[in-house]
């Protein structure tokens, strides 16, 4: 197994690990090995829906769709 030293850490990070450890009945290493390997085995982050899509209708090339011209609204109703 490795070892891992960890230089100017801040104070406050310091004694919130040492609080997280003791909430969970650990020493500190131990939960710092703990959050490490969770950081470690996280995936990279989903594909956003658009660029999926994009992506995937990207193969069919560019589309041109036909909008008919609008027509004259409807004058607004007189409620005299």
């Amino acid at each position: 197994m490795a070892t891992l030293h960890i230089r100017d850490l801040k104070d406050s990070v310091k004694e919130s690990l040492r609080i997280r450890a003791a909430m969970n009945g650990r020493s500190m290493e131990a939960e710092a090995r703990v959050i490490l390997e969770a950081a470690a085995a996280k995936q990279e982050p989903e594909e956003h829906l658009y660029m999926r899509v994009r992506r995937l209708v990207d193969k069919y090339g560019p589309m041109d769709i036909d909008i008919p011209p609008r027509d004259r609204a409807d004058d607004p109703p007189d409620f005299r």
